[in-house]
């Protein structure tokens, strides 16, 4: 099962994006929040929820989470 992290900066338009471990778009370490490991995206977005009201998934490593 995949780790999980959400990013801490805001993208442009004010959603916080949750990514894989293995993703090429993972932010730095020092802005992003471990989120555990997951069975899938949706269990991670749920963790991400609990610091930020506005997530969604990456596009490249959470498509099935993305929805913008």
């Amino acid at each position: 099962m995949p780790k999980y992290y959400v990013n801490k900066n805001q993208q442009a338009t004010g959603e916080h994006e949750v990514h894989e471990f293995s993703c090429g778009h993972l932010p730095a370490p020092e802005n992003r929040v471990y989120l555990g490991v997951h069975e899938t995206c949706k269990g991670a977005l749920r963790e991400a929820k609990k610091h930020y009201d506005n997530v969604d998934g990456c596009y490249y490593c959470c498509n099935g989470c993305h929805r913008k």
